[in-house]
């Protein structure tokens, strides 16, 4: 009950603001349609319909159908599961990591501590277009590669801000009384280290989402990412500008859907950072 009041209280906190709230309401939403996708589709996303291309807003077709006849406003729901799925996903395995790596080198001997450093450093070299580029080259596309390049990317991020949040941390007066009771290693980092740094880890991992969303995006509309028949919004501006000729509906729809999802997650990260952040809370 006290971790749900706390929880509450954080997000009764980030919805004071306009910001907040708008930001709030549209994380909601996407993850409705993301959740519920199978429910809040009016039509089967891969069903195709070549006699009814490009149909205009209709009560059968809410936003229209693409170059194949495919219901739009379904893939556009699809699209939000797809967005997600690789967004958490590749968040969760970047934060696991570079988490047990950040923690791992603010308490190894200083020449293994700079040798995971220059890791991070190595992957933080590569942009990850480029990275994606040639592990595709090597494996060919596909949506767990998607994963695996947002999360071996985004690992030296989150190891980062670990390690630093554990070397500021592992001199406390309560974790030396730990060791002196003789308490194991195990028992510190997992009882008394991970709870004391996670809030920063969470709130850079909620403030991470829309930039994977990107990169997915990006991928997709490249033809390195979520493969066909997939509804990734990415796919769906590319199919878009190839015919936009025809129609401008598809672009325009997806690419406002995307827009709309990156500018919410960022306006409800940045909000939930200056909610739990006692010293950006004061000086309102």
């Amino acid at each position: 009950m006290t971790a749900l009041a706390g929880t509450l209280g954080i997000l009764r906190r980030v919805c004071t603001g306009f910001a907040g709230a708008t930001g709030f309401t549209i994380v909601a939403m996407v993850l409705v349609a993301a959740l519920f996708a199978p429910w809040i589709a009016t039509a089967d996303p891969d069903q195709l319909d070549v006699m009814n291309r490009f149909a205009k807003p209709s009560l059968a077709h809410w936003l229209g159908t693409d170059h194949l006849g495919r219901d739009l406003y379904s893939r556009l729901v699809h699209g939000a599961t797809v967005a997600m799925s690789v967004a958490l996903t590749s968040i969760a395995m970047a934060l696991g990591l570079g988490t047990l790596l950040g923690i791992l080198a603010a308490y190894l001997p200083a020449r293994l501590e700079r040798f995971v450093l220059i890791v991070f450093d190595v992957i933080s070299s590569f942009p990850s277009m480029v990275l994606a580029l040639a592990i595709v080259a090597v494996f060919g596309p596909s949506t767990l590669i998607v994963v695996v390049i947002v999360a071996i990317t985004l690992t030296p991020h989150f190891g980062r801000v670990a390690r630093a949040q554990v070397l500021t941390l592992k001199s406390a007066p309560f974790l030396e009384a730990e060791r002196i009771l003789g308490a194991s290693f195990g028992r510190i980092v997992v009882h008394h280290v991970l709870p004391n740094i996670l809030g920063p880890l969470v709130i850079l991992a909620s403030m991470d989402i829309p930039v994977v969303i990107t990169i997915e995006a990006g991928l997709s509309f490249l033809g390195l990412g979520v493969r066909p028949p997939l509804a990734s919004w990415g796919t769906l501006i590319q199919d878009g500008y190839q015919y936009l000729s025809d129609s401008w509906v598809p672009v325009v729809v997806s690419s406002l859907a995307l827009a709309l999802a990156t500018l919410g997650f960022t306006l409800f990260g940045e909000a939930l950072r200056d909610a739990v952040d006692p010293r950006l809370r004061r000086g309102r």
